[in-house]
Formats: structure tokens, sequence, C-alpha cells
């Protein structure tokens, strides 16, 4: 099945980054450009950039002459076309140090992977500025600051991504320049293999599909994101899905993003009829598929206490390796509220099979 927002969504005529946290710049040299360096070429035209991070760029293969990964002795013609991709630098003017503890999978002199909590925020922003995944790596990478902050300016770790406050699992982080920009041309290049397993309402009539659609803010509600028909709104974004079990009210899927826009997941699963098990925020915290038997919403109400929180786990990710490129992949378990909700869905699914061969 593939659902594209082109064909339905023209009948539905706190401020967030984008998750993938990198800009992409392009420049065309005028037809009298003198021959110049290009790590020159762009730093006049690169603000708050250093050269040092344009010399990281280029060694990673993330500045582009007409297409073609540059040199750093690379000199701009007339007419070259010039793309960089940077990661973005952080906003804030100073960072604190919080003892949070934090489940570390993997960590190396290049990056951290990390298996987040769900209610941990991952950086700081306004509202949260202490508390976050960002601030529990500062305490950790530089331990003699006490409870002193540090200019964020010379602060790594570094994000390329992120993942909602109440989603939980795997999240790379890395800890020099090489490895941010390194990454985050591989999430720009959609190279990163990312897998999440969501718990939705309903169920589907297909065993696997792809949900194609722009993502942008809601112009009601600029906290939230919505589908767009395409190039009307927003930003291209797909989704690839894939039902893993059936429970009759609602299904277990893996999701696979090629892209990664703010909310994706739950945006498209809420546009395509089927929001996220618990998700107050796209309107999944209510019953929305099942019988109205008090039974029944006793039932889910226990499931909503368990795991109070949308049900959406970032299951695995796939890179290549900043330093040496060698093929990283990692897998975390459910935490325990995810799969303690599914093993009741489980019973109750096989109880009511039970019923209806008894009826």
């Amino acid at each position: 099945m593939v659902i594209n927002a082109m064909q339905e969504a023209s009948d539905e005529d706190r401020e967030q980054e984008q998750e993938e946290l990198y800009e992409h710049h392009r420049f065309v040299a005028d037809k009298n450009q003198s021959l110049l360096r290009i790590d020159k070429f762009l730093i006049n035209r690169l603000q708050n950039t250093s050269r040092n991070r344009l010399q990281q760029a280029t060694e990673a293969g993330a500045v582009l002459v007409n297409g073609k990964p540059a040199k750093s002795s690379y000199k701009v013609k007339p007419g070259d076309v010039i793309t960089v991709v940077l990661a973005h630098p952080p906003r804030e003017i100073e960072l604190y140090p919080d003892d949070i503890p934090l489940d570390i999978i993997y960590e190396d002199e290049h990056l951290f992977i990390i298996n987040k909590q769900p209610g941990l925020v991952v950086h700081p922003a306004y509202g949260h500025y202490r508390g976050t995944l960002v601030n529990a790596l500062v305490h950790r990478m530089y331990p003699d600051l006490g409870d002193q902050p540090i200019a964020a300016e010379s602060v790594r770790p570094g994000l390329v991504h992120r993942i909602d406050k109440n989603t939980s699992g795997l999240i790379v982080i890395a800890k020099n320049e090489q490895a941010l920009t390194h990454l985050a041309k591989q999430f720009f290049d959609r190279t990163i293999q990312r897998h999440y397993l969501a718990l939705v309402w309903g169920d589907f009539s297909d065993d696997h599909g792809t949900i194609t659609g722009h993502v942008g803010r809601s112009h009601t509600d600029r906290k939230v994101m919505d589908v767009f028909p395409d190039g009307l709104h927003g930003k291209h974004a797909v989704t690839h899905y894939q039902v893993m079990e059936r429970f009759g009210y609602v299904s277990l899927l893996k999701c696979k993003l090629e892209t990664g826009r703010t909310h994706q997941i739950r945006v498209h699963l809420k546009f395509t009829g089927h929001p996220l098990f618990n998700d107050e925020t796209y309107g999944g915290n209510r019953i929305l598929k099942g019988t109205v038997f008090s039974k029944y919403r006793q039932f889910v109400e226990n499931c909503f206490e368990m795991m109070p929180r949308h049900a959406l786990h970032a299951q695995s990710l796939g890179f290549r390796h900043p330093a040496d490129g060698r093929n990283m992949y990692f897998e975390t378990e459910l935490p325990a509220d995810f799969n303690a909700v599914l093993e009741k869905w489980r019973a109750y699914a096989v109880s009511r099979q039970l019923q209806e061969d008894k009826d």
C-alpha cells in the first residue's frame, strides 16, 4: 500500500527544529569569479563558520563542486555550483552539567550510542534549559565542571538528529567535529538506517506500505505538525512500514524512516487514520477502535496508565563509522512500559479470539 498526501490531503485545506540537525548551503560562482581556493570562497559567504569547520566538511566529502566532492586546494571557477552540508552549531550561550543516568550502549573516542529513556528531552531549548540528554553528556565529558556552565560553542557532544521527549530508543551523538560532520553528511545523504517500533490504532489491509507526504508546521497550531499536498507546504517526507503483529483494534508496526522530519512517524500515521497509541498530541490518547463495553474501556485506560506516553521506540540504528568507515549497527529491546502494554494486548487478542470461537 502506498499512501500519498497528494491524493488525500486536499480535503483538509512550541517551536521545534527539524529532526535532522544540519544545514545545507548552495552557491553559484559569478561569471566574473576569479580563481580562488574553495575555503576562501566559502569563508566569505558562511557567517560564523570557522576555517576548521570547512576543512572538516571538505574531508568528510560534504563540500561538493558541480555535484562532486572537492579538495581543499580546489579553485573555484566562474559558474561552479558549490553545495555544503554542515551540522548546526549550538544556539545556547552556555550549557550546564547535570548528573543524569544514561544507558550508553557504545562509546569510543568519536561517538556515543545512547538508548534514551522516555521522558528525557534531548537538547536544551525554551522551557528545558536543564535536565536534558546533552546536559547529562556535558557532565560526563567535562567532570571537572562541578555545577559551573560551559560555553556552548566550545562543547561537544554534537547532535545530528534527535528523537522526541516521550520516544524511547537509540540516538547517536558525535564527540568531535570530524564525527559531527561525517554523520551530518550521512543523514543528509539518507544512508543512515533507522527503524522504529510503533503501536498504532486500527488494523491494516496490507502487510506493508509507504506513506509519502510533505510534513510541515500546522497552519492552525504551531506546536504540531501536519501533512500537506506535495509542494504546497512543509518538506518532503517518506515513511515505510511493515505490520509485525495484529491485535484487532491496534497493530504493532516497524517503521523505516527515509527522511527525518519533526514528528514524521507520528503525523504520517495520524494522516493515515492510525495515530500512535496514547499519543496525546495527535489524538491517539482516546479509544479510537474497539467495543463500547465498559470492561474494554477500563482495559484501554489501564494500558494508558501503564505507558503514559506515545508508543514509539527507536529500535535500531545503522551508519558508517565517521573515522574508519566500518559499518556500525545497533539494536535495543523495548522498554518495560512498552513491552508490558504489548503483552496485555496479546493476551486480550487471544481471549477475544477464544470468545469468538466459542460463540
